[in-house]
């Protein structure tokens, strides 16, 4: 047990149990008050949840790395035996997927995040921009007679999936086919999977690696404007080559597929769902959506975040909030919880369409592994929601259809499904 430095009681939070992350808010401030840095028993893993904690070891790189050399697929596969097989696995049916752009440190990280900088540009945000707007009224008006919609299926998944797919060459009578390969990269890193399931997920991310692979080599012969064209061709630099396919993989599932819509399929649908819970802030962004939309979008990431957590490795011995934490171990940093840390946002449960600073959360990380997609993702989700306000003029939870459930996972967090009844305007 994890005893705190000015606290008198053991702490016991299991983080890994399914019930404790269907609303895992409260054990989030019981580790902020009590345990800051908790040591989960058993484990060299350590929970780290208040605000600056959080934001000290995001900042401090060289101290708190992105990876551990002597340890590949620890974080992913939960342990090195399970590890060994995932990567056995993918040598012999497709590619071992190298360290994704998350996974890196300086100066690799810095490198080959010029050449995504590059790929993610303000403006091919803009040149973007009028595709999801359209795809966003298409949506609702693909169901806007009907007065009711299975909200995370019909609009949460096919908005942003659709917009990064196109962007990485896919074709659209192929989206529902990618959504399968994403779910399989998503359960697989939930590390909250037995063996024989985790392995049935990494078979399915090798079908999505012989898909892509044909892409990857027409577009080397030839390259064209789109983003994946970008990330094939690219040559960085320092390293004098472009992305190799085994890089090419894994930054399809993790950085674009996964990262650039799984997370804002999950901000989608945990929006529509505050909305039907605060019909005050509903009322209060209809009356001036031009005012309030960027708040409500921030504030929904910093509620909900839907990346909960991402792991840390320690590079020597360090001392974080007066816990002294060994060379080697493993640092999970819980942006959900900093995120409602009363330390650094005031009435931080509230849905606060006046709070000030509102970007200044961590749902999209921060320091040198800011989430490189966060321009992306705030796009989508203000023109998802100005869809909404401009078609619903109300909308409530369908009686009797929802359990309000959360898929398990360690880091992530993602509403199964949310079926909603709503006015339509006129």
């Amino acid at each position: 047990m994890a005893t705190l430095e000015g606290s008198k009681n053991d702490v016991s939070i299991n983080l890994f149990d399914p019930e404790v992350q269907q609303c895992p808010y409260d054990a989030y401030k019981h580790l902020r008050d009590d345990a800051p840095v908790y040591n989960i028993p058993g484990t060299e893993m350590y929970v780290v949840s208040r605000y600056d904690h959080v934001r000290e070891v995001l900042m401090e790189p060289q101290r708190f790395p992105s990876s551990s050399a002597d340890t590949p697929f620890r974080a992913s596969a939960g342990n090195i035996e399970r590890g060994e097989m995932v990567a056995a696995r993918f040598a012999e049916k497709g590619w071992v997927p190298a360290p994704t752009l998350n996974g890196r440190d300086d100066p690799n990280h810095k490198q080959m995040r010029a050449m995504f900088n590059q790929a993610f540009k303000p403006s091919r945000i803009k040149e973007i921009d009028p595709l999801v707007e359209n795809l966003a009224y298409d949506l609702i008006d693909g169901f806007a007679a009907d007065g009711n919609c299975e909200w995370v299926k019909q609009f949460c998944v096919p908005l942003p999936l659709f917009i990064i797919g196109e962007q990485m060459g896919a074709k659209p009578e192929d989206m529902w086919r990618i959504k399968r390969w994403t779910d399989a990269f998503f359960q697989r890193i939930s590390l909250m999977l037995p063996e024989d399931q985790h392995m049935e997920m990494v078979d399915r991310e090798i079908e999505a690696q012989q898909y892509f692979q044909p892409i990857f080599e027409r577009l080397r012969e030839h390259p064209d404007d789109s983003l994946i064209s970008v990330l094939v061709n690219t040559v960085i630099e320092e390293w004098g080559r472009p992305l190799t396919d085994n890089e090419l993989h894994a930054e399809m599932m993790a950085d674009t597929f996964v990262g650039g819509s799984e997370t804002t399929t999950n901000a989608l649908a945990a929006g529509m769902k505050l909305l039907i819970e605060n019909k005050d802030v509903w009322q209060q962004l209809k009356s001036d959506p031009d005012k309030y939309m960027r708040t409500f979008i921030e504030e929904v990431v910093r509620l909900e975040s839907p990346v909960q957590s991402l792991m840390r490795f320690v590079a020597e011995d360090t001392e974080l909030a007066g816990v002294a934490i060994p060379a080697g171990a493993m640092i999970n940093i819980r942006f959900a919880a900093a995120n409602r840390d009363e330390r650094a946002f005031e009435c931080p449960e509230k849905l606060d369409l006046d709070r000030p600073k509102a970007g200044g959360h961590m749902g999209f990380g921060s320091g040198t592994h800011h989430c490189l997609g966060a321009p992306l993702a705030r796009r989508e989700l203000i023109w998802g929601f100005t869809a909404v306000v401009d078609r619903f003029e109300d909308m409530w939870f369908a009686e009797g259809k929802n359990d309000f459930t959360y898929h398990p996972h360690f880091l992530l967090r993602s509403l199964k499904e949310l079926h909603i009844e709503f006015e339509a305007k006129r």
